[in-house]
């Protein structure tokens, strides 16, 4: 049986526990009877117990455990150089500390004045770059919108997506133990270059969703139009009543020759702001099939079995594609109160590992 490894430090009494070890004294338990009840050291108890009968106290003394080596002021001059860059971790602002201070301050230290003033290391949120007038015309269009209630419903919300094999998101862990790190149980393989996969589009509306296509290849504003306009988008289309038709701005989606299929065809357009693909609820499909697809015990070898992404595709319940729509009344009004326009990302989109390579946007 591997022995208990010794904890480098222990928490402190809380008032309740120091309370309750005095009582269960008083009671007649014994040192050792008293430790297995509270989990603390017999050495512990005995000590809490002679505060109490020596001093009729059980509070800890002021100022005892170890001295601060930094100031209150210190600490404010500390969580004002982590604000200023926000990426520096510990052992640099340990760096950065010295030349300015003159002091010598570990890492772990640093760590802990940060998390004592709010400051905690956490995963930022990634974006696209986005130029000033990109957040006014998001910004615009989010004003025309947020009004907008029931009038959610009748859009179709339509995008590309890629899955990729042999591509993790960043969502996946190992379990080891210290020293464990180079166990080939323990590595997952990252493949450079073009990883092979499959290219899908899809639609959904409030009640409905559209079939899966897989996409073979680039896809242009021609094949745009015979595989995936004629074959699916316009039926579908056409079988809810007052349907208005979103699609981003990719290059095949805005090619005249796609605008005058349109026009013919009648189809009502949802005009849509540039480089904003996080502002569409139709990622959150995709994050879900992206995550079921990361959870599936079967490894995928070839691209044709990953096609059976299309089985994930039709599990996501009306239910889940409905709870999206809801959501985005309320995603849309935010945008419009955010000091800086354009910079809030949406709550709907995956995160910016996720399994899929999207088409280049114009």
């Amino acid at each position: 049986m591997p022995r208990r490894r010794k904890r480098a430090r222990f928490e402190q009494l809380t008032e309740f526990e120091r309370g309750r070890i005095i009582g269960l004294r008083e009671a007649g338990l014994s040192y050792r009877a008293v430790a297995s009840r509270v989990q603390r050291n017999s050495s512990t108890v005995m000590r809490v117990w002679k505060q109490w009968t020596d001093e009729c106290r059980t509070t800890r003394k002021s100022g005892s455990g170890p001295r601060n080596v930094t100031s209150a002021r210190d600490d404010r001059h500390l969580v004002r150089m982590a604000r200023t860059d926000r990426t520096a971790s510990s052992r640099q602002l340990a760096a950065l500390w010295s030349i300015a201070t003159g002091v010598s301050l570990c890492a772990s230290s640093i760590r802990r004045r940060l998390l004592q003033c709010g400051l905690r290391a956490r995963t930022p949120l990634y974006r696209i770059p986005l130029t000033h007038d990109h957040r006014r015309l998001r910004l615009q269009w989010a004003n025309q919108h947020r009004d907008w209630r029931a009038d959610w419903q009748h859009v179709v919300f339509s995008d590309e997506s890629r899955f990729n094999l042999w591509y993790h998101d960043g969502r996946i862990r190992v379990r080891r133990y210290a020293g464990e790190r180079h166990l080939p149980e323990c590595i997952i393989e990252r493949h450079s270059g073009r990883t092979p996969g499959v290219m899908v589009w899809g639609a959904i509306a409030y009640h409905r969703r559209s079939q899966l296509l897989r996409i073979v290849g680039n896809l242009n504003s021609n094949r745009y139009i015979r595989e995936v306009l004629q074959p699916e988008a316009v039926p579908f289309l056409q079988s809810l009543p007052g349907a208005v038709f979103q699609q981003d701005n990719a290059r095949p989606h805005t090619a005249r020759i796609v605008k005058s299929f349109f026009a013919a065809q009648q189809v009502q357009l949802l005009p849509w702001p540039a480089c904003s693909p996080d502002m569409s609820p139709i990622e959150h499909v995709w994050d879900v099939i992206g995550r079921r697809l990361a959870r599936d015990p079967r490894p995928v070898a070839s691209a044709d079995e990953l096609w059976d992404v299309r089985k994930l595709h039709s599990q996501v319940t009306e239910n889940g594609a409905n709870g999206v729509y809801q959501r985005v009344p309320n995603f849309y009004s935010t945008k419009v109160n955010v000091d800086e326009p354009g910079e809030l990302l949406s709550d709907l989109s995956l995160s910016p590992n996720n399994q899929r390579r999207r088409l280049k946007k114009g």
